[in-house]
């Protein structure tokens, strides 16, 4: 059955292309009404509907004012700045000066690095050389699984002033969303909840330019609520997006960002599954392969995605266009919807992805963002519940 499933949804992601239509709501719900869990009502009620209320927002921008963590000792500068390659972690707070180099990854893990503090104050960390993506991350921020069971995550860590040439990666159960860890915790129904409680919490960039060695320069992992990447700029190339804001974080601040970044094939910037989000004052140098995507990514790796990308905000932001030839748009709600072969492989379960492959990316706010070189069909909607309005467009094609 499983593999019927899956051969209707490549006939029906064929037929539909990237068209959003009852027609694909229909044929949704057929391929998932096949029974899914004995006894029991097995169709999420409210995958179809709109959400009533609005998940709380934080009122104030992630991180400006918090406890910061003592000073390093003396000893830790030097080892960062010591020849070498091997990852340094940090627990507490450091400054550099402009002339610095750190050939280190530094990793920032559990309640132990929470308040630390890393002003590079010019400073380049450079891991560019590294033979893989692990080897690439410059910083990674992550939870610590405690011996007893818990997660353990840090919390109000600020990284400002830095040229990182490499990736930062922020992340509790598992660096994405397809780990064995996440797929276990996706069987439950409270699955979102806990992935945010034990992900790292009120992470900050700040002023910092990235130079990206041909993947994506910052990842915010599952869980991670309220981090933000402001006033910087994102250089380089990736062969997948600038930003990924993976399944299940919320509360993340996009903000007055420059995005020199060029992409091989994709958008710049991902929302997959990530909610409350603000995406705004950012300026895209090079969007023909599309600016802001909202996802929700069904079912990859047998993993069930719970939380849909709503109640996010895309304002005042610049898309340039270079040409319009085959651009892709600024702004797509819904790109997906179920228009993937692997949106059968999580388990029959009544809730999330699980029982609708389809987005669902409602109540979303797009305003006053300019397309410059582009029209406002690049604007992409399909769902009356999300608000688009007050966007311009200087290309007249």
């Amino acid at each position: 059955m499983q593999r019927i499933k899956w051969i209707l949804s490549i006939a029906l992601s064929s037929i539909l292309g990237g068209c959003q239509s009852d027609l694909a709501l229909l044929a949704d719900a057929a391929l998932r009404a096949t029974p899914q869990l004995s006894g029991s009502d097995n169709v999420d009620k409210n995958e179809s509907d709109v959400p009533s209320t609005q998940p709380s927002v934080p009122e104030t921008t992630p991180v400006e004012n918090v406890d910061q963590a003592p000073s390093c000792a003396s000893d830790v500068r030097t080892k960062l700045l010591a020849p070498g390659k091997n990852p340094i972690s940090i627990g507490c707070s450091v400054r550099l000066s402009s002339a610095d180099v750190v050939n280190h990854p530094l990793i920032l893990e559990g309640s132990g690095a929470s308040g630390a503090v890393l002003d590079c104050g010019g400073a380049t960390i450079d891991v560019s050389a590294g033979a893989d993506r692990k080897q690439k991350t410059a910083i990674a921020v992550r939870s610590k699984k405690t011996a007893s069971g818990p997660w353990e995550a840090p919390s109000n860590i600020t990284i400002r002033n830095c040229k990182i040439n490499g990736f930062v990666r922020i992340y509790g159960l598992g660096e994405n969303a397809d780990g064995a860890t996440m797929k276990a915790s996706s069987r439950n129904p409270d699955h979102t909840a806990f992935a945010q409680a034990s992900a790292p919490k009120n992470v900050r960039l700040d002023n910092v330019t990235f130079t990206a060695p041909d993947g994506i320069p910052l990842y915010v992992g599952p869980g991670v609520t309220n981090a933000a990447l402001v006033n910087s700029r994102i250089n380089g190339k990736s062969t997948s997006v600038a930003i990924y804001l993976d399944a299940e974080s919320a509360n993340n601040t996009i903000s007055n960002n420059v995005f020199g970044i060029t992409t091989e094939k994709r958008e710049m910037i991902a929302i997959d599954g990530s909610a409350n989000n603000r995406i705004t004052g950012n300026t895209f140098q090079h969007s023909e392969n599309g600016g802001v995507f909202l996802y929700r990514n069904c079912g990859e790796a047998g993993v069930i995605r719970h939380q849909k990308p709503q109640y996010n905000q895309i304002t005042g932001n610049s898309f340039r266009y270079a040409s319009s030839f085959l651009a892709q748009p600024a702004v797509w709600l819904n790109s997906r919807n179920g228009n993937r072969s692997y949106c059968f492989k999580d388990p029959a379960y009544p809730f999330g992805s699980s029982a609708s492959n389809l987005d669902f990316a409602q109540n979303n706010v797009v305003r006053n963002n300019r397309l410059e070189g582009g029209s406002e069909s690049l604007i992409r909607n399909d769902d009356p519940s999300n608000r688009i309005d007050g966007n311009s467009a200087t290309g007249g094609w």
